[in-house]
């Protein structure tokens, strides 16, 4: 019934399906027209975008990031024989990471289809588990090899992939287990071939195949219950269950052991799975763990999981190279490290080195070595010594090729030609490309002098090299023409020992009393008395000159630090001057101003009204730290005389010397007010130009600009609003550009209360995932730089430097998304052209700050900021003087008093306030000042 009444909703459904086809079949043509021609706008789109990036790599080959986005594009469009190509590609500059092998791997195998394409399967198999140890590549090569069991010899090909797979990635503490428990499946099954049918006598052949097999599997159980990995009390009683006899002793003493040494690891597992990428610190910790321990296998394996990680820590790969190099001593094993290593960190020149000699120290062919050094000098080093270096180390082999007790061999030839060569390179190639001699002291060439006269007897060859050195600018160093001279004593004759030293005599302006020294010992050992005169002589004149030139050194700098005395005294009687120019024109204390009818006025009698005190923060250039949160002075100075009677012209005069009325911080409003600053001191009417700005984040309550008691703008004021929501909507105004300068809004904050407020904190620490780019064009924007940059990986931001003004300073910080894509593009940007201008790239690590460095010398800690009360963003400037009189500066008692009469201790780098000091009011200073 049940059946019958589905085939009848099945045929009713059916029904309703033709009866809708028919009634939107121009519906879904339409449709279908539209995605088809949808279809081909995107699939035209990716081919122009997979020629665009075969003609970029086609320019630079060694663009990472354009190479995956070809095959990721080429993917996604099946274009199979051209995927194919740009994967061989990049795998022959690059290693390949875990998931570009997989994918490739997981492609290949579906396309093959006969014996002769597996065979090109298992070869791209083993590429692959060159470039990094990845558990899961070897397991997906165990499982395949499976797959050709049917094969002749099938079954052992597949066991020595196990085999393989266990030494490589078997001690793996997270990862291991899949691959025994891989190979255990793969012999259970064969078990299962091998075994006689149910109920049937086995033959004594069977029996014995049989029983092979179970040892087999016995083996793998036991090899795995004595190796430290995860979940290893699963597999224990999976053999217990497995096993028809009881387990052996000494397989329960390994087990337990093993449980010992996983119990020892898992700390440094699980610091590895909670901890960030990359894991360096995290990873060395474990490195050091199992150093500690000595074991090769676990050793090798830790420092594989870290690099394939850190893969571009060159530090990383030399700290493994070197343990393989000291330790282990594998020739296939260590250079495939050391290959590895310089392919991943192809820019350091300590890799190649150490490449270079492990090759000769495994004894691998000349030409091989040769081919090698001529991939170090194609890397692309970073700094012009880098290439003498490399240089050296590869002339060192040459020479240690060489027999010395032949006259005349190939050896020696190929060593000179290298000399020659690497002269001529550094001259041309190094020289040119950083604009700046790799080998100024000219080391390769003293090291080819030293070998031809000490080791080929030829110091014709070796005085010709030295006379080159000395023409390229060395004549003046003292230590040069001493090389030279030691030169001359060990292999030379006296006479041109006697000549070296007098052309040092005469050349030398660094110390050349020390070679007039050396000169006059030679002669009084070797010389005959006419030498002596003649070094005497030579000597004499030399030094009258040089201590002619030094005097006359002497007096210009003598003269030249009094016209810079003169001008100091200069400067501070002038200072002087005006201060007393500035005091002359104060009102005394207790005087009062008279004024006639006219507005003019002189000073009268002594009275009892108290002059008033200069507001807070009156000078003429503000600083952008210093808030005044206690009084906000208004308009004070320029709309005073309005406040009160504007017929009143002696109210108008005498505005000038009153104290102006307070407006008293309210710090219940600071939810609903922001600081703006960094405005321009020429704003004209800056509360209706604010207004105007404002007015879109909500209503204004009101806008209090600062002026000083000239009436001139101070360029910031505070805006407060109607709600807490404005505030912070007006927050978002910050680096808006008003009248070409940004404007920067911030949070009102009482920094008497929060001193340690700031708004921007950028980092000081080192960004590995940020670059600084310096040298940029000022007329390069955010959106090039992007442009540029976006092809080395994901950018996450980016800022241009900019002063107060607005005005670029042709400095940019980029952010990526992670360090690994940072590193290649200072690899790929660095000496990169924009707009003829050269531009600098580097890892962020911006400098300390100088208030940091002398917090920390004062034993407070690095964030500790100076009071800004006590000094300002740039330390005790113009704008930042004491307000105490100087008649309380001279008390006997030697603590000062600060601005606000509260004690403090004079200390080089001042402490900051442990409590809020007391305010005073004008009203009070006057009343100490006149009581003291």
């Amino acid at each position: 019934m049940a059946a019958g009444g589905g085939a009848e909703a099945a045929a009713a459904e059916e029904e309703l399906r033709e009866a809708g086809d028919s009634e939107d079949d121009g519906g879904e043509k339409a449709e279908e027209t539209s995605e088809e021609s949808s279809g081909e706008d995107e699939e035209k789109e990716n081919e122009a975008e997979i020629q665009r990036l075969e003609e970029q790599l086609s320019i630079n080959a060694f663009d990472y990031n354009c190479h995956l986005d070809l095959i990721k594009l080429l993917r996604q469009e099946g274009e199979l024989v051209k995927l194919q190509r740009a994967r061989q590609k990049m795998s022959e500059l690059f290693p390949l990471t875990e998931e570009i092998w997989l994918d490739w791997l997981k492609d290949e195998i579906r396309m093959a289809s006969d014996d002769s394409e597996r065979e090109k399967v298992y070869d791209l198999f083993e590429r692959a588990v060159k470039d990094y140890i990845c558990p899961e590549i070897w397991l997906e090569y165990a499982q395949y090899s499976i797959g050709g069991i049917g094969q002749e010899g099938g079954i052992e090909k597949v066991r020595a992939i196990f085999e393989r797979a266990l030494t490589a990635v078997g001690l793996h503490v997270t990862k291991g287990s899949a691959i025994w428990e891989a190979f255990r499946e793969f012999e259970n099954a064969i078990l299962e071939t091998v075994q006689p049918a149910a109920g049937s006598v086995p033959s004594p052949e069977q029996q014995q195949t049989t029983g092979a097999q179970l040892e087999k599997i016995h083996a793998l159980f036991r090899r795995q219950l004595g190796i430290p990995l995860l979940d290893m009390e699963t597999t224990y009683a999976e053999y217990e269950e497995w096993s028809e006899e009881p387990i052996p002793e000494a397989v329960v003493k390994n087990y337990k052991r093993a449980l010992q040494q996983l119990q020892k690891c898992k700390p440094y597992e699980e610091a590895l799975l909670v901890a960030e990428t990359p894991k360096l610190a995290e990873y060395q910790a474990y490195i050091d763990f199992e150093m500690k321990g000595g074991d090769p296998a676990r050793i090798q394996l830790i420092y594989e999981r870290a690099l394939a990680e850190n893969c571009l820590v060159p530090d990383l790969w030399a700290q493994y190279t070197q343990y393989l190099d000291r330790q282990l001593k594998v020739k296939e094993l260590v250079l495939s490290a050391h290959e590895r290593a310089v392919r991943n960190c192809p820019w350091t020149v300590k890799l190649w080195k150490q490449y270079l000699l492990a090759t000769e120290r495994h004894e691998v062919q000349h030409q091989l070595i040769s081919e090698n050094f001529q991939k170090a000098l194609n890397a692309g080093f970073i700094q012009a010594t880098d290439y003498v270096e490399i240089w050296q180390a590869y002339l060192d082999y040459l020479r240690r090729r060489v027999d010395f007790t032949q006259d005349s061999s190939k050896e020696l030839e190929d060593l000179r030609s290298a000399f020659a060569h690497a002269v001529e390179y550094l001259k041309q190639e190094v020289e040119e490309r950083f604009s700046e001699s790799g080998d100024p002291s000219c080391i390769i060439m003293q090291t080819w002098a030293r070998i031809e006269a000490r080791l080929c007897h030829n110091m014709q060859k070796a005085r010709e090299l030295w006379d080159s050195i000395m023409t390229k600018g060395n004549a003046k160093y003292a230590n040069m023409w001493l090389e030279y001279y030691n030169l001359e004593r060990a292999h030379g004759d006296t006479q041109h020992c006697r000549k070296a030293l007098h052309r040092a005599v005469q050349c030398t302006t660094d110390y050349p009393e020390h070679v007039c020294e050396v000169l006059l010992t030679l002669e009084r050992i070797e010389g005959t008395l006419e030498d002596w005169d003649a070094a005497v002589q030579k000597i004499e004149n030399r030094l009258a000159r040089v201590n002619e030139q030094r005097a006359k050194a002497a007096g210009k700098e003598a003269a030249l630090a009094r016209q810079e005395s003169e001008r100091a005294e200069q400067r501070k009687q002038s200072r002087a001057e005006k201060r007393a120019a500035k005091k002359s024109k104060k009102p005394k204390a207790g005087d009062k101003r008279k004024v006639d009818e006219d507005g003019d006025g002189d000073w009268g009698q002594e009275e009892e009204e108290q002059p008033s005190k200069r507001q807070k923060g009156g000078g003429d250039v503000p600083d952008e730290e210093e808030e005044v949160m206690e009084t906000e002075t208004g308009l004070f100075g320029r709309d005073a005389p309005g406040k009160g009677d504007p017929n009143s012209k002696e109210a108008a005069a005498g505005s000038r010397w009153k104290e102006p009325p307070k407006i008293l911080h309210n710090s219940e409003k600071e939810n609903v007010t922001v600081f703006v600053s960094n405005l321009s001191y020429s704003m004209a009417e800056p509360e209706v130009k604010l207004q105007e700005l404002f007015e879109s984040c909500g209503e204004v309550g009101e806008i209090r600009p600062i002026f000083n008691n000239k009436g001139t703008f101070r360029g910031y004021c505070y805006v407060e609003f109607k709600d807490e929501k404005a505030a912070l909507q007006a927050l978002s105004l910050d680096r808006r550009i008003v009248e070409g300068r940004p404007m920067f809004v911030s949070p009102c904050v009482d920094k008497a209360k929060n001193p340690d407020f700031k708004v921007f904190k950028y980092s000081t620490a080192l960004e590995k995932h940020k670059l600084f780019i310096s040298g940029l064009p000022f007329s390069c924007t955010k959106e090039e730089l992007e442009e540029a940059c976006k092809a080395h990986g994901n950018v996450k931001e980016i800022r241009l430097v900019t002063n107060r003004a607005g005005k670029p300073k042709g400095l940019a910080y980029v952010e990526f998304e992670n360090e690994t894509q940072a590193s290649q593009a200072v690899l790929k940007m660095d000496g990169l052209t924009i707009k003829d201008h050269v531009i600098k790239v580097a890892i962020s690590n911006p400098p300390t700050r100088r208030f940091q460095e002398r917090s920390e010398a004062a034993g407070r800690g690095p964030q500790a900021p100076f009071p800004r009360q006590i000094y300002g963003s740039r330390g005790k400037g113009r704008t930042q003087l004491s307000m105490v009189p100087r008649a309380l500066q001279r008390q006997s008692n030697p603590t000062a008093k600060a601005a606000n009469g509260v004690a403090q201790d004079p200390p080089a780098i001042p402490a900051l306030p442990t409590e809020e000091p007391k305010k005073m009011s004008n009203a009070d200073f006057a009343r100490m000042l006149l009581n003291k």
